[in-house]
């Protein structure tokens, strides 16, 4: 397993749409998923996506911890163990969107407000080829739809109704974000 290089905006591989992955359980996804994992606990982030390690694959693992669950959505604390999700699917469940800061490991030392469903389903299939299909709230919605938009080739200030919002890190105090 190998920590791996995160893309920086304006990378050709961040600018794409990622590839579907034909077979989940081959070594080379496995070898992927493995290294983006440790790659993730060593930054210690809540999401990354293939491209953001420069491979062009519908591929995105995420996490959300218990603390930062209840930091962000309080009473209705959603925390997510580390979850694979290979070629993903959202759908919003309401029209009903919601302004919260992000960040990205692809846009280091920069948050901005993006709105974003509140509620949505994902399907997609885990590091067995098994098929996954879960709704999320709040924060867990959030992180799943910035990790899944990687593969379409869009950064979270292409989401962003205000680019007044956008700032570096260092401004805002570094507990409002956390990078993903």
């Amino acid at each position: 397993m190998s920590i791996l290089k995160i893309a920086r905006a304006g990378h050709p591989v961040l600018k794409r749409v990622a590839e579907p992955v034909a077979d989940p359980t081959s070594p080379a996804i496995r070898h992927l998923i493995a290294d983006m994992i440790e790659t993730l606990v060593d930054i210690d982030g809540a999401g990354l996506a293939a491209p953001q390690v420069h491979v062009s694959r519908r591929v995105v693992i995420f996490r959300v911890p218990e603390e930062r669950a209840k930091r962000e959505d309080r009473e209705a604390a959603e925390p997510q163990p580390l979850t694979v999700l290979i070629n993903p699917v959202i759908e919003p469940m309401s029209t009903e969107m919601a302004e919260g800061l992000e960040a990205c490991l692809s846009l280091p030392g920069l948050a901005g407000r993006v709105p974003r469903y509140t509620h949505i389903r994902y399907r997609g299939l885990d590091h067995e080829g098994r098929a996954i299909e879960r709704e999320a709230r709040g924060f867990h919605a959030r992180v799943v739809q910035h990790e899944c938009d990687h593969l379409d080739g869009i950064l979270y200030p292409m989401r962003m109704a205000d680019m007044s919002t956008l700032a570096f890190t260092t401004e805002l105090g570094r507990d409002e974000v956390e990078e993903s």
